[in-house]
């Protein structure tokens, strides 16, 4: 039976469940043990690269997972049509306190038609912070457009994954996830490449927000924690790195800074390399690879100042313009080298000064829906709560299983007070129950006996009880209402018997 109250306790119930509790970082000595690794994408499927083209696994759009050894080579097959654009993205995300070289250790991303001629290859991520390691990722596309000639036609392609290192690193493999992702056409005109000047190179002062929100960062693009434009607070460990997303639409660009305290008192020394921040794109190309700025103790902010999304910047020569070619989810990685235990052992805090700057133009229009490469009004919602992917998409499930809650509870409270309403009327335009002989109930069949016109119906739960008898009315009092005509009366004013 659903009542007001069960109905109330349900929502009650569906409501804490829908709230997401943040708890803040666990407070310790840093180690390379006890700082989180990348957390691969849920559902990512396991594929496994091979040397040569003549046995490569095929790579559906969607995340996979492999590693890569130093020096090796990988290759992966893959089905193009001859209308849409594809972008295969590879993130090598070798475990925290692996040995690592600067530039000498990178990855080298591109795409072959089956003539083994070059479509397009990305930018060599490499490591820039002081052998610290960290996610690189960049990625390489197979574009259809007026101003290619090669690599246009429907038919086999080849992904390909390079792994350059130096001998002073280590040789462990490293975790590998890539992605296939495409890019539908558009239905109307190409925009052409924004016109030089048309913005300013000029970088704004940061945000100065008064209050600072909480954030909490993930591990890589697929449990990034969101932001919207305001300032944030974070902790993060030394050789952590964290990552943070926000949308980002068509005409808007990024103007941004990751900022640590003073030192404690008592702490001094130099690290040439202390705090890293970079940018990527929704296709998870790097706008612009991690930049490490230089500590003495005193405060110290890393900052990044993108161009405005426009589609026509991947005419562009320049990889930081080329790169913000699209709407969408923008991704900020933040490092913190390991040798800043000598002046935060047990971690620091991280200030994000993010401004999201600029207002939101209409897009270029695709021939096809498209979620990567739009922004839509739950992004938003999702960056002001500062929500990861998994905490907006729970959230999103929690409600819907809230209001068909809600709804199947008042379809039933709608159906029992319909059923009521019908009972209540039949009660109450009933004939008085006639008396049998010797005050008894009248013979059934007969005249208000059971199954004659004026038996009153059975209540839920009573199933088969008979209608009441009344008394007959005494004399000198004709027309006085029978006990079942004032129960009906009462019924109808003051709601069901109770009971219900």
């Amino acid at each position: 039976m659903v009542t007001g109250c069960t109905t109330n306790r349900g929502i009650a119930v569906l409501a804490a469940l829908a709230v997401v509790v943040v708890l803040p970082g666990a407070v310790g000595v840093a180690s390379a043990e006890t700082v989180p690794g990348y957390r691969t994408g849920d559902g990512a499927t396991a594929i496994k690269g091979s040397t040569s083209t003549a046995d490569a696994p095929q790579l559906k759009p969607g995340l996979h997972t492999d590693s890569i050894k130093r020096g090796e080579q990988k290759y992966y097959a893959v089905t193009l049509d001859d209308r849409t654009s594809a972008y295969f993205s590879a993130v090598a995300a070798p475990r925290p306190g692996t040995k690592v070289a600067d530039y000498g250790d990178k990855l080298t991303v591109n795409v072959q038609d089956s003539d083994g001629t070059t479509c397009d290859t990305g930018a060599h991520p490499s490591f820039h912070g002081g052998g610290m390691a960290y996610p690189i990722a960049d990625y390489a596309t197979r574009r259809i457009g007026a101003d290619r000639t090669g690599c246009q036609k429907a038919g086999p392609y080849y992904l390909v994954i390079t792994r350059e290192g130096s001998a002073k690193s280590g040789s462990d493999a490293w975790p590998l996830e890539l992605d296939h992702l495409d890019e539908p056409p558009l239905k109307g005109t190409t925009p052409a490449r924004p016109g030089q000047g048309s913005w300013s190179t000029v970088t704004p002062a940061p945000r100065t927000d008064t209050t600072k929100r909480s954030a909490k960062g993930g591990t890589g693009f697929n449990d990034a924690g969101s932001v919207d434009s305001g300032v944030w607070k974070d902790r993060i460990t030394p050789g952590e790195t964290r990552f943070y997303r926000v949308p980002v639409d068509w005409g808007q660009r990024l103007n941004l800074s990751a900022e640590l305290p003073n030192a404690p008192s008592g702490s001094s020394g130099f690290l040439a390399r202390m705090l890293g921040l970079g940018v990527y794109n929704p296709a998870r190309g790097a706008v612009d690879d991690l930049s490490f700025v230089a500590y003495t103790g005193k405060p110290v902010a890393a900052k990044e100042f993108t161009a405005p999304v426009a589609y026509g910047n991947r005419f562009q020569p320049v990889g930081p313009v080329s790169a913000m070619r699209f709407a969408g989810w923008y991704y900020l990685e933040v490092s913190l080298h390991p040798d800043a235990a000598r002046f935060f052992p047990q971690g620091a805090e991280l200030t994000l000064r993010v401004d999201v700057r600029g207002a939101a133009k209409a897009g270029p229009g695709y021939a096809e829906p498209t979620d990567t490469f739009s922004v839509t009004s739950g992004d938003r919602e999702s960056a002001r709560k500062g929500q990861t992917a998994q905490q907006a998409a729970k959230s999103g499930t929690l409600m819907t299983v809230a209001y068909t809650g809600i709804g199947t509870g008042v379809v039933l409270l709608l159906g029992l007070g319909a059923w009521t309403l019908v009972a209540r009327r039949s009660t109450a335009g009933a004939p008085a129950a006639a008396v049998g002989p010797g005050g008894g109930p009248a013979a059934p069949g007969g005249p208000g006996g059971p199954g004659g016109p004026g038996g009153q119906p059975s209540l839920p739960g009573q199933p088969g009880q008979p209608g009441q008898s009344s008394q007959p009315s005494p004399p000198g009092q004709p027309g006085q209402p029978t006990q079942s005509t004032q129960q009906a009366q009462q019924n109808t004013q003051f709601g069901p018997p109770q009971g219900w």
